[in-house]
């Protein structure tokens, strides 16, 4: 990229940083209130949070294309293997989420497949992926498990991040009240039961949205270029996110429960411990092959 051309997003990604920081804060003072959806013709809404979940399942997708030349997986396969993943995605949210809140939804079955009415749990959607991942692997034969799943982790947090904003838009998933400075009005009409006199929450979902980006960019620009073997980044990705989102979780007013347990420390626990034993397998596998005099890029193959 030339030098001129830097500058000029240099300044573009400035003038939107000040925008938004100014946006968010008219919206977190209550000064300004945004709505669900973009536009309404009839009874059809476009909603800003399937614009944000899209988005953030795009931008992955060309930054996981643009990375294709360190994988052993052709770009057809990748397209195809995000079709299926989109879809496994989506079945896997709602069965998780339905799974946590079986007591309303055995009195209203028929609100099982009405996912438009909300409900949609991300570590179910991670559940999903991973194991259709593995499945595809093992179906095309010529790539790894592991290939698929550190092509898929080095770019989900940025989707996660953006699609955290959908959260923003439906006034949800914030947290306790507040009145730290950059507190987050909430209209008393989306306020939790019991919380109706508080005004100002946590906005929990900047936290994870920041948290994510900051994933992101330790996982794509540091990890992804200095890993000696595939795994890495799926295993780091694990702990990294999971801690995060372990912490965040606490804050929230409206985490799925498994009996007095959040159902997201839980997955979050499993998965941080899966990570740190999965990322010291790799550690001690590539001591050995240190000591063996083996060449250690070679796992990359």
């Amino acid at each position: 990229m030339k030098k001129s051309s830097k500058i000029i997003l240099l300044i573009v990604l400035i003038v939107i940083a000040v925008g938004l920081f100014f946006f968010l804060r008219a919206v977190f003072s209550g000064n300004l209130i945004v709505r669900e959806y973009i536009f309404r013709i009839g009874n059809f809404e476009l909603k800003w949070y399937s614009v944000m979940i899209a988005t953030g399942i795009l931008v992955s997708y060309f930054l996981a294309r643009k990375r294709l030349s360190n994988y052993p997986i052709k770009p057809e396969d990748l397209d195809e293997g995000l079709f299926w993943g989109i879809i496994a995605g989506i079945l896997g949210a709602r069965i998780y989420y339905v799974a946590f809140n079986w007591s309303y939804y055995s009195m209203y079955p028929s609100e099982i497949w009405k996912i438009w009415h909300g409900g949609l749990a991300i570590h179910g959607a991670i559940f999903a992926v991973l194991l259709t991942l593995f499945i595809y692997s093992k179906v095309k034969g010529y790539f790894k498990f592991v290939h698929t799943t550190d092509l898929f982790t080095s770019v989900l947090p940025l989707g996660q991040a953006i699609g955290r904003w959908g959260n923003f838009f439906n006034y949800e998933a914030y947290g306790r009240p507040t009145m730290v400075p950059w507190k987050m009005f909430v209209p008393s009409e989306k306020r939790m039961p019991g919380f109706d006199v508080d005004r100002y929450f946590h906005p929990t979902f900047l936290y994870e949205s920041m948290w994510n980006l900051g994933v992101f960019i330790f996982l794509f620009f540091y990890v992804e270029k200095r890993k000696k073997s595939y795994g890495e980044t799926t295993a780091l990705y694990l702990i990294l996110y999971s801690i995060g989102r372990f912490w965040i979780e606490s804050l929230r007013l409206d985490s799925l429960m498994a009996g007095q347990l959040r159902t997201a420390q839980i997955a979050s626990l499993a998965m941080i411990v899966a990570g740190a034993i999965w990322y010291a397998y790799l550690l001690g596998q590539r001591k050995n092959d240190k000591s063996n005099g083996k060449n250690i890029d070679a796992n990359k193959d």
